[in-house]
């Protein structure tokens, strides 16, 4: 045998292996989501990617989950995050640039108890997966909107508050957008979210880019970390067309 042939097969049972890693979690869904969300491609389940949710949703309709990659330093490329047994199960993808750090903060929706899954795309193309388990009574996703009940709420449409706290060498940019974030599974009201938002610097150079879903919460809230004291810009567009844009 060749060692051209042993080292192709080498590499093949070491995809095979990453392939066939165990969901620790034993969700029904892990396999369809590995086909749709990561193309099948090669993945390992890893404790480097940690996912922070409550145990159990108080609120199904916001509900906090903290998705830190850190630990695989530099060599991250993109975030992709989703719930498992939500409707919609898709919750962001993240793409941050050199000055970012791989952490997100974010409030979803959840329908019932579900899996939260983080899947880190590092420079070696494999998706590097963390998972957390949050319980809830369910209805999150279908619940009536708090947002359209509230007087005025057209008025304050796109409005950003939000701070920047040093930590360290970093900055922790923390805000929330005035949006019904409407994800067309209640009442007839047709979709309408936010699902495009850059961080960029001063001179308009794009930092980080986000894509969000209709599984993001009303009135989402958001955190990063950026490196620096460096003057930040977020842009913000929904799927009406709608830009918004705010000073941090």
């Amino acid at each position: 045998m060749s060692v051209r042939i042993l080292l192709l097969l080498i590499a093949l049972q070491g995809q095979a292996v990453l392939a066939a890693d165990a969901d620790p979690l034993q969700s029904v869904m892990w396999e369809y989501h590995h086909k749709g969300l990561l193309n099948g491609e090669p993945y390992v389940f890893d404790e480097r990617v940690q996912v922070q949710v409550p145990p159990f949703a108080e609120d199904s309709r916001q509900v906090p989950i903290h998705v830190d990659a850190r630990a695989l330093g530099d060599e991250v490329v993109r975030i992709e995050a989703w719930a498992d047994l939500n409707p919609i199960p898709r919750i962001f993808t993240f793409v941050p640039g050199d000055q970012m750090l791989p952490l997100v903060a974010i409030r979803i929706r959840v329908e019932q108890a579900t899996p939260v899954r983080a899947a880190v795309l590092t420079r070696d193309g494999v998706w590097h997966v963390g998972s957390a388990r949050v319980d809830a009574a369910g209805g999150g996703c279908t619940a009536p909107s708090v947002v359209r009940a509230q007087p005025g709420w057209e008025d304050r449409l796109g409005e950003v508050i939000g701070g920047r706290f040093a930590r360290g060498d970093f900055s922790r940019l923390r805000l929330q957008v005035s949006h019904p974030m409407d994800n067309g599974l209640v009442g007839g009201i047709p979709e309408f979210f936010l699902n495009q938002a850059e961080l960029r610097a001063a001179d308009g150079q794009v930092l980080a880019a986000l894509e969000l879903y209709p599984a993001v919460a009303e009135n989402p809230s958001l955190s990063l970390e950026v490196k620096g004291e460096q003057d930040t810009r977020l842009w913000l567009r929904d799927n009406n067309g709608n830009e918004f844009e705010a000073a941090l």
